[in-house]
């Protein structure tokens, strides 16, 4: 078959069929999903990104082999506490991590994961990096990194081609937590969250002692102006 007609034929597939949408009760892996069929899977979910600051400035001032250090510390670091909080990683986007939160408490273990991740950037990431990587210090770079997470429904599908294709996260929940993860205010390393999550949270995962850790906020987010709490907190790990 011709490409052109190849290209076709699957335009034809993907946009003409009805989708088969079916509730999911756990987060999908891939080999869950079709891949020719219009095939998806509806989660109500929690979705978390935590996106390391500054590297288009570490890319540019330093060693690939430096930079490339920074970006796996930091995404292991972030993605281990992701996990260990019932949290599913279904994408990594360069120095960005994805996780996904379900069932109960599902904003509470979020929020809880970025908190924990703010720590571990400040205390454990960023003087070992210092320690074995000194010119990191000298040249000024920060290895911190902000978070975004947002929730609502979502449906999971496949996209791709055969031997190179991924899950991918369509809705509103994903797409404003990918944008939230990208504001960069001073100090740029907060978490914010969207306001339905501050309303679902329960009392650990909003007051430190009796004070409120999240301060109500107000951002354009993907060229619309939300109400959204933003926080400085951190939870040790």
């Amino acid at each position: 078959m011709a490409l052109g007609d190849e290209i076709r034929s699957d335009l034809n597939k993907m946009v003409g069929n009805p989708w088969s949408i079916r509730n999911g009760y756990v987060v999908p892996s891939t080999s869950d999903v079709g891949l020719y069929d219009n095939d998806a899977v509806k989660l109500n979910a929690v979705y978390l990104y935590a996106d390391l600051l500054g590297s288009t400035k570490l890319a540019r001032n330093f060693t690939p082999q430096t930079a490339g250090k920074v970006i796996r510390a930091s995404l292991r670091t972030a993605s281990t506490i992701i996990q260990k909080h019932n949290g599913k990683i279904r994408s990594y986007d360069g120095d960005r991590v994805m996780g996904i939160f379900i069932g109960d408490r599902k904003e509470d273990k979020a929020v809880e994961a970025a908190m924990k991740i703010k720590y571990a950037m400040e205390e454990m990431v960023k003087p070992t990096l210092y320690r074995k990587l000194p010119t990191l210090e000298t040249g000024g770079f920060i290895p911190r990194m902000c978070v975004g997470i947002a929730s609502g429904e979502a449906f999971i599908a496949r996209a791709g081609v055969r031997g190179s294709n991924d899950l991918v996260s369509i809705g509103r929940a994903p797409n404003v937590a990918a944008k939230l993860s990208d504001i960069r205010e001073r100090p740029a390393n907060h978490t914010y969250i969207t306001e339905q999550v501050y309303d679902d949270l329960g009392y650990d995962a909003n007051y430190s002692g009796t004070n409120n850790m999240w301060e109500r906020h107000h951002a354009d987010v993907g060229g619309e102006r939300m109400t959204i709490y933003r926080s400085n907190y951190r939870w040790k790990v």
